[in-house]
């Protein structure tokens, strides 16, 4: 043996196509939520941009249970644009009117998804945070406000659970049916050091694993370990060091295929993927009859799955290279 393989829990329960999901985290969040829109479910992923330590994103979730906005507190001028210490920077603006409508906005898309999402999936990236020493309050993001603004400090675990039993006693009141995942992040967060990058992934670890034992509803699926433990090879990351490749998030994600998606769904990939590689293909010559042929049977590939995803792009993306004769 020259490796040591993590073959995740299956899941009692099964996430299918059209399983509407809501997840939510660290920029690992964004890699996982794009494969889910790619492979058509009914997702949405970081709708208020990249949060990486627990209590924001438990605080996000709250403006998203109740559907109530950020009061002005919130909102911060910073280099000649309006920011907000809850949100991204992606929402920062020159008009404050325009930073409160996209951040209303995104508030009401998420409000309107997860009234119908099966899945809630979390992915903690920290366990430090930043206060304002203004008025105490946790910030999801400093907007490049001088440091002497805020004071830095490592969330316990006690911290962190006290807050998730708040927000969860509100989500289990208005979706009792709600599933929960939780993850650890494998991006290192090599900034705060190695030393505390470990001391605050292990926090997070230890919050995910008491919860799960917990809560019939919690699941833990062990991405971290899987980078950390499985995969555990420099060739796994980016060049940064710190993120991992395109080949380390397409493993992750079969992992969690294999553990959550149902059978169906999985099949469902498994042509999918030859559709959009046949999609994507680049013929040598595009008006030849075997290609303008292969566009015909794909598009009759793709036409068979008609009701069960939404195809219109890509039907149209295979006419447009039909040449009438």
């Amino acid at each position: 043996m020259f490796r040591t393989e993590i073959i995740p829990k299956a899941s009692r329960d099964k996430i299918n196509i059209s399983s509407p999901v809501l997840s939510i985290g660290s920029c690992f969040s964004d890699c996982m939520g794009q494969r889910f829109a790619n492979y058509k479910f009914d997702s949405l992923a970081n709708p208020y941009g990249t949060v990486y330590n627990p209590v924001s994103i438990f605080k996000l979730l709250g403006y998203t249970l109740s559907k109530n906005y950020p009061d002005q507190s919130t909102y911060v001028e910073t280099q000649g644009l309006q920011a907000n210490y809850d949100f991204h920077s992606s929402f920062s603006h020159e008009e404050p009117m325009e930073i409160e409508n996209s951040i209303h906005e995104a508030i009401d898309l998420a409000h309107k998804h997860l009234k119908k999402s099966n899945w809630l999936i979390m992915t903690f990236g920290t366990s430090f945070i930043y206060r304002r020493k203004s008025n105490q309050e946790i910030v999801a993001n400093c907007h490049k406000i001088p440091a002497r603004h805020f004071s830095k400090e490592l969330l316990t675990q006690k911290q962190i659970i006290e807050r998730f039993e708040a927000f969860n006693q509100q989500l289990m009141s208005n979706y009792p049916d709600i599933r929960i995942i939780l993850t650890v992040s494998p991006v290192r967060h090599i900034k705060d050091t190695m030393e505390q990058n470990s001391v605050s992934k292990s926090i997070l670890r230890i919050t995910c694993d008491t919860l799960e034992r917990e809560y019939d509803n919690i699941q833990y699926f062990p991405s971290y370990e899987i980078m950390m433990d499985d995969l555990r090879d420099y060739r796994f990351y980016k060049t940064d060091m710190i993120h991992p490749t395109l080949d380390a998030e397409d493993y992750i994600w079969k992992k969690f295929s294999e553990a959550y998606l149902d059978a169906d769904t999985v099949s469902f990939i498994e042509e999918w993927d030859k559709i959009l590689k046949a999609i994507h293909h680049r013929p040598f010559n595009p008006a030849s009859d075997a290609h303008q042929n292969f566009l015909q049977e794909t598009i009759t590939r793709v036409k068979r799955l008609e009701g069960k995803i939404d195809i219109k792009q890509e039907v149209a993306l295979l006419e447009q290279q039909l040449i009438k004769k």
